[in-house]
């Protein structure tokens, strides 16, 4: 049974907290090979000059190599601190959460979503990817990556090294599947095992064109 119970608006504060608080050190980081593929696959998948809007972006990690391959890409993301660093990349950058995406309709190509909308409650999640679906273009597309596949649960996890410790949301994936099919088109979906104990759900995703 999937826990209903949590809300979008309950976990944000203190999601924004926890990443104001390491955006420093997460910009450092190295991807793992695993990420730049599954990045790279989807790149291969996108018309030349799309334009590409990054949710969740952290960094700007991503909304930086997808720029460098001539997309037009725009950021978004929950924490300002995040943000900032996004816009000293020469990214246009947004504060915003994933039910505050203010662009005009169909105003986008592709959307890209790493290791995000784990962090979005059963509950919302259906009006998250409603909002999605509402800034993409009619055959764009969108993907979608998260930690889960074995156990459906929500809250925090015992060893987050992050303060305060972050909400998750881990689900099937039978589960995540019910809810992407709910707005989108499957194109692709696969797992992939990330050699750290984490297991990945890849889902590439259209949005329908008007019938």
């Amino acid at each position: 049974m999937i826990d209903m119970t949590v809300r979008y608006d309950e976990v944000l504060g203190p999601l924004r907290e926890a990443y104001d608080a390491e955006a420093a050190l997460r910009d450092g980081l190295n991807k793992e090979p695993w990420k730049l593929a599954e990045r790279q696959a989807f790149r291969d998948r996108l018309s030349p000059g799309a334009r590409l809007l990054e949710i969740g972006a952290g960094t700007g990690q991503d909304s930086a190599y997808f720029q460098q391959e001539d997309f037009a890409v725009v950021a978004a993301d929950l924490s300002p601190v995040m943000v900032e660093h996004c816009r000293a990349k020469g990214i246009e950058a947004h504060v915003m959460d994933f039910l505050q995406l203010n662009f005009p309709a169909s105003s986008f190509d592709a959307v890209f979503a790493m290791n995000c909308l784990l962090h979005v409650p059963n509950h919302d999640l259906p009006a998250v990817l409603a909002a999605i679906r509402a800034v993409l273009r009619p055959g764009g597309l969108v993907f979608l990556g998260v930690y889960g596949g074995n156990e459906s649960a929500e809250g925090p996890i015992d060893d987050d090294e992050h303060v305060p410790p972050r909400f998750f949301s881990w689900r099937t994936d039978e589960q995540l599947l019910g809810f992407a099919t709910t707005w989108f088109d499957v194109v692709d979906f696969h797992p992939v095992d990330t050699g750290r104990g984490h297991r990945f759900q890849s889902l590439t995703l259209r949005r329908p064109d008007p019938e």
